[in-house]
């Protein structure tokens, strides 16, 4: 018999692939999430006493899309396109669990329709395809819940007033969309990578999901900024068993096990990022790519080669500026020439605002300052990081640099 764990193991692996098939068939967003909702709902009720079906998947699909048409039924009127769906014959459910990551990609391309604003059309795609929460992808775009939410409303409306089709765009069509679909990808794998909030640094469900859908837009599309991002996404997850301690600490860069580094993931991925440059279609994803493995061409953190990734954050900063993309470079120059040239870079950046809710540059001015022996303003530093953190192990860490500075202080007393 089917137990609450197996049910909440499935909500995991695939309430989005049955969302995504519900939003194909229903036509609407808004409907195909209380569909989603109702037929977990079912499974909980059905599964501990009938067991688990072979295909929890096609299973969860059919029950969402007839108590999806049961609500129609209920309601007065309804347009064309729900008056079809309820002239489907009962025995025409959906196919098989194999199919259903299909219609993930149509969603997402969907989704990167170009008549949705590029903002909107992101922001769509995490929550719907990815589901990422509001909060999540506001923490991403850097803006307020309330404007990110408003956004994905009006998205949705877009969509069905257009009556855009649920389909992977034509060969001709697809590099107009590419951009939009690569972003989303760069977003989901970097709130994998490292979650905004919550009790582990790492999700590795998100950052199995980007590689995931990177790998099947390279099959569409092996376009060099395609490879380029796959390739970056490969090489940062290959660090990922050396990036928290077993009681889930952070292990920062420096001081990571590189014996726990995935050799033969780092060795796809320089080969993605080489095959992107040999294409001549550098753009921002490849040149991260890039700065990626110089990291893991080390040995060692000592022989971190740190003019050629300063070199590489300049020619990035060109062809993609970014506040973040400056903190980074300030932060390799540190490296370089020094934390006396760099302090004052990233304070300049702390001093626009634009980074004024992004803890990690609140870091790096609090080891630059405590670098050059301004104890109290990096406690101060360290203070403002510690306000706006919301990921348990970076908070422990900052907790930990704040209790070390305090000791170093009593010290000299």
């Amino acid at each position: 018999m089917a137990q609450p764990a197996d049910l909440e193991l499935v909500w995991r692996q695939q309430s989005r692939k049955v969302l995504a098939t519900l939003i194909r068939l229903l036509r609407d967003f808004d409907l195909a999430e209380e569909a989603l909702h109702d037929a977990f709902l079912a499974a909980a009720q059905k599964w501990p006493v009938e067991g688990m079906p072979e295909n929890p998947g096609a299973w969860l699909v059919s029950a969402g899309r007839f108590r999806a048409l049961d609500r129609l039924r209920r309601r007065k009127r309804f347009d064309a396109a729900q008056v079809d769906l309820l002239a489907m014959e009962a025995e025409d459910l959906v196919a098989d669990d194999a199919d259903l990551p299909d219609d993930r990609l149509r969603l997402m391309f969907t989704c990167c329709h170009p008549v949705l604003l590029p903002e909107a059309q992101v922001a769509l795609t995490l929550r719907e395809v990815c589901g990422l929460t509001t909060e999540e992808i506001a923490r991403a775009f850097l803006v307020r819940t309330p404007t990110l939410a408003q956004r994905i409303v009006r998205a949705k409306l877009r969509i069905k007033e257009a009556g855009l089709p649920y389909e992977i765009p034509s060969s001709a069509e697809l590099p107009a969309r590419l951009d939009s679909v690569l972003r989303v990808i760069y977003l989901v794998f970097n709130q994998g990578y490292s979650a905004y909030s919550g009790e582990t640094i790492m999700r590795a469900d998100l950052s199995s999901e980007a590689i995931r859908l990177g790998r099947m837009v390279a099959q569409l599309l092996p376009d060099g900024e395609v490879l380029g991002l796959l390739g970056l996404m490969l090489l940062n997850e290959a660090r990922r068993a050396s990036r928290q301690t077993a009681d889930g600490d952070v292990v920062l860069l420096a001081d990571q096990d590189r014996t726990l580094w995935d050799r033969d993931m780092i060795a796809e991925g320089r080969g993605l990022v080489e095959r992107a440059f040999a294409s001549r279609q550098v753009g921002p994803y490849a040149l991260q790519g890039a700065i990626a493995a110089v990291h893991t061409a080390a040995p060692t953190a000592a022989e971190t080669d740190w003019t050629e990734i300063v070199g590489l954050y300049g020619v990035l900063q060109r062809a993609a500026p970014s506040p973040i993309v400056q903190l980074n470079r300030a932060i390799a120059i540190s490296m370089v020439r020094g934390p006396d040239v760099a302090l004052p870079m990233v304070q300049a950046l702390l001093d626009t605002g634009e980074l004024a809710d992004y803890h990690l540059a609140h870091v790096a001015e609090a080891v630059l300052l405590h670098q050059l022996g301004h104890r109290d303003a990096a406690v101060a530093a360290y203070g403002r990081a510690l306000q706006i953190c919301r990921q348990e192990p970076e908070r422990r860490l900052l907790l930990k640099r704040l209790a070390e500075l305090n000791a170093e202080a009593a010290g000299d007393r």
